[in-house]
């Protein structure tokens, strides 16, 4: 089965084109805010607008193929910002419609899940889901993705691209985070693990007020990393040992960095399980991750798009 699957959630509008399990094309293009600020939705849709004609003819001749090969349309409904999540719909019914083809709704956060199985060979891990949109701890059980543990308020990556931001005016902040911890020295930040929970307002306010007291940044920056990775560190363990699951993967924009994958590996190594990083042209938002999902799942429905689609939502019905 051949699918071509649109992402289009938040910044990246990514199209991508998998058969059954080998992955065809993986096109995107990504919506830069202007320095210093953050996304904007109503841009970001503008972006989208823009670029997905020329994403589809490039992932259609990466992939050497027409529309008329394609079988079934699939797009990423939910969850993600309304206004970039529309322009994926809508150009996905378009294909749908003028080519004849079956159009699945497919959620985000389960497919950054399933393409990370799939090119990991993860058989039944909790998943690390860490992104500027998400943090939570998945894991499969009784016929569903469940959460055991998630942001209570801002997610990891949003945290990140905020500090980053705010002190020097760079976006996305990962990359600059890792590069500005390696010279750091520790300082106390707040490290709130509610149960399996965790916040991250908290350590991104102490931060950017120590920023203001003139704290020296690479300090900030790499007690910023340390606090909040072993927070997801130890959520991540907590979840494994209740589950008595024995692999660990790890997905999402946050999944670059090299130091979350130290410490996670660390703790995998400590408790004697699996550790897999998805790799990084699929960790973070594409569409072939959407394009797999949609061969899992399928099946057509009501959906058009939900900005609030949880992950424990959805019926997993192929595995």
């Amino acid at each position: 089965m051949i699918s071509l699957g649109i992402e289009s959630t938040a910044h990246t509008f990514g199209i991508g084109i998998v058969d059954g399990k080998k992955i065809l094309a993986n096109v995107k293009d990504v919506y830069h805010p202007k320095a210093g600020s953050g996304i904007h939705p109503i841009e970001c849709k503008e972006h989208h607008e823009a670029v997905k004609e020329k994403v589809l003819a490039e992932a259609l001749t990466k992939a050497e193929m027409m529309l008329s090969d394609i079988d079934i349309v699939s797009y990423a409904a939910g969850p993600g910002l309304p206004p970039c999540l529309k322009v994926g719909y809508e150009f996905a019914s378009q294909l749908e419609k003028e080519n004849k083809k079956k159009l699945v709704p497919v959620n985000h956060c389960i497919a950054h899940i399933e393409i990370g199985r799939l090119l990991c060979k993860a058989n039944d891990p909790i998943t690390l889901y860490v992104s500027g949109g998400n943090t939570q701890v998945i894991g499969f059980a009784a016929g569903r993705y469940r959460i055991f543990g998630e942001t209570l308020d801002i997610s990891v990556g949003n945290a990140i691209d905020v500090f980053v931001r705010e002190t020097i005016g760079k976006y996305p902040g990962g990359p600059v985070l890792d590069e500005l911890a390696k010279s750091g020295k520790y300082v106390e930040l707040p490290y709130v693990v509610k149960g399996m929970d965790l916040s991250f307002s908290g350590i991104l306010t102490a931060a950017l007020q120590l920023h203001k007291k003139g704290k020296k940044l690479e300090d900030i920056a790499f007690s910023f990393q340390e606090t909040a990775y072993a927070m997801l560190a130890e959520v991540s363990e907590r979840a494994m040992a209740h589950t008595g699951k024995n692999e660990l993967l790890l997905t999402g924009g946050v999944a670059a960095s090299q130091r979350l994958q130290e410490m996670l590996e660390t703790m995998c190594d400590e408790r004697k399980a699996k550790f897999f990083v998805c790799p990084r042209e699929y960790a973070g938002d594409n569409g072939a991750m959407i394009a797999y999902l949609g061969t899992l799942v399928n099946k057509e429905s009501s959906i058009d798009f939900r900005q609030k689609w949880r992950t424990d939502e959805v019926e997993v019905s192929w595995l």
